[in-house]
């Protein structure tokens, strides 16, 4: 589920805030506001100015990530959302971009949008009279986007300059995978770097701003480290292959045993409803028989038809061979939504099936991380991930 409310659309795309956005709208108005009255604006007045800077600078944000989004979208990449939320906002961008040009070009869009803002509205503030709130609010939002454009391109992720780096090394060693982990490493040092800082400050010297330099490097430093748990598991899904998630965990039956013979010895066995049943004949695998086909066949049939009547033919069912990086099998599983897929060996054989418990099991290995058997067979039974595990998005990305 996508927290927070939709509050329209741009350009197609859909617009929400986080639950987060109203406390620091909230802060940030108290902020300006209280401010401006130090300065001898009427109460009145400053808190509305306040709170007029701070939507304007949330609508920067928003036009920000519009332009990452635009140029994502050009390349024919799907946006499905721009969030704002406590830390500025983010573009929900369903895949990366194919080649490092292409990426630096997503990156690079919204810092060129806040330093846009910047040049317009600069200029914009002079014409206005100089003591009026007009000019303030120009002036103040002029300033904001140029530090929008400048604060996001420290390199290192999650910001935008750590997109850039990610970009640049990509381009560099050909390898995305290199850029990623150079930009998180990067952003986590950054991230560190932030937190020493602002502690130390507000320790030391009892600077308020210390405590959100912090946070911001807080939110830097476990979304880098985000980026490299993602590159971990990407790296996971194209190097194990079907051979490695695959189970046995299916029964052959004999192909020419009637349709009442199979349910009675079969399917009112307590276990059935977790078993995949492939027929065969004269040592050759017929195909997979479906449970379900039999509820469109009359009873009184039973008797007389066989499995080899109803059998889907190995050609005609979803597979995979041996070899198939795990992040195809799991991009042909949710492109098919089916809950299992069936292993073939180079002769043709059925070497196994994989479900999405499997991929979870198979995955949790190679990356060393405990995973209960409870969970293991919850995953099976429902035939789904757990929440959270966006597995579909993160082998998407890797194989589009």
């Amino acid at each position: 589920m996508r927290s927070g409310w939709r509050i329209g659309t741009l350009f197609g795309i859909p617009v929400f805030l986080d639950l987060s956005w109203f406390f620091i709208l909230l802060l940030f108005t108290w902020g300006y506001g209280a401010g401006l009255e130090r300065e001898g604006w009427e109460s009145g007045q400053a808190w509305l100015i306040g709170f007029v800077m701070t939507v304007l600078l949330f609508v920067s944000v928003l036009l920000h990530e519009l332009g990452h989004s635009l140029v994502a979208r050009s390349q024919g990449i799907k946006v499905n959302s721009i969030t704002l939320f406590l830390f500025g906002g983010i573009a929900s961008i369903d895949q990366e971009s194919k080649t490092p040009g292409q990426a630096f070009q997503v990156a690079i869009a919204g810092p060129a949008v806040s330093f846009f803002l910047f040049v317009l509205l600069l200029p914009l503030s002079f014409v206005t009279p100089a003591e009026s709130s007009a000019r303030l609010v120009l002036n103040q939002l002029a300033g904001i986007n140029l530090v929008l454009a400048i604060f996001n391109m420290i390199p290192g992720l999650p910001l935008d300059g750590g997109q850039v780096l990610k970009a640049a090394v990509w381009k560099l060693t050909g390898s995305r995978v290199k850029g990623v982990r150079w930009a998180a490493r990067s952003g986590q040092l950054l991230g560190w770097g932030a937190i020493i800082f602002g502690v130390t400050g507000f320790l030391t010297t009892f600077f308020s701003g210390g405590l959100w330099i912090a946070l911001l490097g807080w939110f830097g430093l476990r979304n880098a480290s985000a980026y490299n748990q993602i590159t971990d598991i990407q790296e996971a899904l194209t190097r194990l292959n079907a051979a490695a998630a695959m189970t046995r965990e299916f029964r052959v039956v004999d192909a020419g045993m009637t349709l009442r013979q199979f349910a009675d010895d079969y399917l009112l066995s307590d276990t059935a409803q977790s078993v995949v049943y492939y027929a065969s004949s004269d040592g050759r695998y017929r195909g997979l028989v479906a449970p379900e086909d039999l509820r469109e066949i009359e009873r009184s049939l039973w008797d007389k038809q066989v499995l080899h009547d109803i059998v889907h033919p190995l050609t005609d069912i979803p597979s995979v061979a041996e070899a198939t990086s795990l992040a195809e099998v799991i991009n042909q599983m949710e492109t098919q939504t089916i809950r299992r897929i069936t292993v073939l060996s180079p002769a043709g054989a059925v070497a196994g099936v994989i479900d999405r418990g499997d991929i979870v099991k198979a995955l949790a290995e190679k990356l060393n991380i405990p995973v209960p058997d409870a969970l293991i067979k919850q995953i099976k039974e429902e035939g789904a991930y757990p929440p959270g595990l966006q597995l579909p998005a993160i082998a998407k990305a890797v194989t589009e």
